[in-house]
């Protein structure tokens, strides 16, 4: 395990690699968690990454599976203890997508479509705040500005001087309508993002309305696709209470195809632009 991998994604890893024993073993996760006196949901929290994993957790799904190279054991064991290390994020508090930011973290590329909103890697800390605010108004202030400051944090992936993270997004065309804060918001929003969108590792492309009915109808999504060849890729959906993760690889390569049409369905990098600029202009009259 290299040392500059997070936490979330030791977790990720450490889960493939308890899941792969099960299999060998031919035992469903509903058979061990009855063996070990646990929920069926635990079992699977822990093989998905989404929970904490002891060493304690490992010792015994170990000695379920009769994992009898004491190495890996002892491999594992270091696994769950380094995957309890805290991220940048954690100094935050409780994040909401906590589990997200540390993929997005460690993740080479992602693409990202946006029906409503600009993408949070692009957006400013005023449009960020009047995001937030909006959409969370029993929000208090505090927190607020605590959101604000983990979202710019995140940007840092994207301003890195080396192997910044490859961002492409499709936005739709309403994103850059919907007046978010104000028009003043608006105006340094879209030209933030028209001068991003020329750094040579960010695309952007507007989804136009007259293109009329799309795959993307359904909602927001995110595709991440990671170096190591270990790290399957994971689509994210945001959820009001939960978020989803999928990782199949049949749901990954649907979303995948589905995102291939909408790109080819979008204008071109110039064509977005100029429209991202000329909507712009129209804030500032």
């Amino acid at each position: 395990m290299a040392s500059n991998v997070n936490p979330t994604v030791r977790r990720r890893r450490l889960g493939q690699e308890l899941r792969k024993l099960r299999e060998i073993k031919g035992m469903t996760a509903e058979e061990v968690a009855e063996r070990l006196l646990v929920s069926q949901s635990k079992i699977s929290r822990l093989e998905n990454g989404r929970r904490s994993i002891s060493q304690r957790d490992v010792r015994d799904l170990c000695g379920v599976y009769e994992v009898e190279d004491q190495r890996l054991v002892d491999s594992l064991m270091q696994m769950a203890k380094d995957s309890r290390q805290q991220g940048w994020w954690h100094a935050f508090g409780d994040i909401p997508y906590s589990v997200y930011i540390g993929l997005e973290t460690d993740a080479e590329s992602l693409r990202v479509y946006e029906p409503q909103i600009i993408t949070g890697l692009l957006q400013t800390s005023s449009y960020a705040e009047a995001i937030i605010r909006g959409g969370s108004p029993e929000t208090s202030e505090s927190e607020i500005e605590k959101r604000v400051q983990v979202r710019l944090r995140r940007q840092d992936r994207i301003t890195a001087e080396n192997e910044p993270l490859r961002l492409w997004v499709v936005l739709d065309e309403a994103a850059l309508h919907r007046v978010v804060g104000d028009k003043q918001v608006m105006r340094e929003q879209l030209e933030r993002v028209a001068e991003m969108s020329q750094l040579p590792h960010i695309t952007v492309q507007v989804l136009p309305f007259a293109v009329g009915a799309h795959p993307g109808l359904n909602g927001q999504y995110s595709i991440l696709e990671f170096a190591d060849a270990a790290d399957s890729s994971v689509v994210y959906m945001e959820g009001v209470t939960s978020d989803l993760y999928l990782e199949k690889a049949p749901d990954v390569q649907k979303y995948t195809v589905m995102y291939e049409h909408l790109r080819a369905q979008a204008l071109n990098v110039e064509e977005s632009r100029r429209r991202i600029e000329d909507v712009a202009k129209e804030y500032a009259r």
